[in-house]
């Protein structure tokens, strides 16, 4: 009997060793694939732009610097893993415009990274690098990403093509739904609690009345929530804008004052991996304002 047991275990130890070195095996000549051409983005919509163009192209990763859930990279300090990880990188693509205030740290540590800017070029508002949140910017955004990605990738280059080709075409429909609205809204006011929603407001031609920046760290004065209701009672038609993360509050101050709408957009800067995040994202965000605004 204890023969019996011991052979089985034996021959459990081998099966199990068998399946490891399988593994191993599996795994390591899948890096060893992937590692032929390695992308980092730097936060999630840039990711979320990449990772269309991406797709499964043949022998490249993509990867990206900081979470889903970091949000803005305003204040984001770089990490001993992050800089790990960007040594292995071909190119690193950054949203561009000043957001990521670490870039001249990278440069200067690995200066024979190419760092693909996507917004050159793109138009951005003056001191605002939040241009993901107009599809039409977005989209030249997205043009940069797939011919950088040509240039530095050429044997993907037709794949890479053709993913573009795709998904402009889906932020181009994102874009006519956006003109369509504009023509029964475009004049009218908008309050904004986000510096992001300055993109939404030239999108859609509104007026933007007031702006009050908010996130984690603002504390609003008693002040700032007077100028608020002022400038709502001076555009009574005007709609608050804010984001539910930090905009619920002083939103909820100004409805006890005031009969302001509020919508709470999404900023499109958190959410999962999904390649079709920025479509849901911005298509929600179009309902919210034709809802608000009353459009039909």
């Amino acid at each position: 009997m204890k023969h019996k047991y011991g052979f089985v275990t034996l021959l459990l130890i081998a099966v199990a060793f068998a399946g490891y070195c399988f593994t191993a095996l599996y795994v390591g000549s899948r890096e060893k694939g992937e590692e032929r051409f390695f992308v980092v983005t730097s936060f999630y919509p840039m990711y979320i732009a990449a990772e269309n163009i991406v797709g499964d192209a043949e022998g490249v990763t993509l990867t990206n610097l900081s979470e889903p859930q970091t949000g803005c990279m305003h204040d984001y300090q770089l990490t001993p893993e992050d800089m790990k990880l960007l040594s292995r990188a071909d190119v690193f693509i950054v949203n561009g415009g000043g957001i990521e205030n670490f870039l001249s740290k990278v440069a200067k540590s690995y200066p024979d990274l190419k760092i693909l800017d996507a917004s050159q070029d793109a138009g951005l508002l003056e001191d605002n690098s939040h241009v993901w949140m107009s599809v039409e910017k977005h989209k030249k955004q997205v043009e940069n990403i797939a011919r950088g990605l040509c240039k530095m990738d050429e044997g993907n280059r037709e794949y890479y093509e053709g993913q573009e080709e795709a998904y402009l075409l889906k932020l181009s429909k994102l874009e006519e739904e956006q003109k369509e609205i504009r023509s029964k809204i475009q004049g009218k006011s908008m309050i904004s609690f986000h510096e992001a929603y300055a993109y939404l407001a030239e999108d859609y031609g509104l007026h933007v009345a007031f702006t009050l920046d908010l996130d984690e760290e603002r504390q609003v004065s008693a002040g700032e929530v007077s100028d608020v209701i002022s400038a709502l009672k001076e555009n009574d038609s005007a709609v608050i804008f804010a984001e539910e993360l930090y905009g619920s509050e002083m939103a909820e101050t100004v409805k006890k004052e005031t009969d302001a709408k509020v919508c709470f957009l999404d900023t499109l800067v958190r959410g999962d991996y999904s390649s079709d995040s920025y479509l849901s994202g911005m298509e929600e965000n179009i309902r919210l304002i034709k809802e608000a605004y009353g459009v039909e």
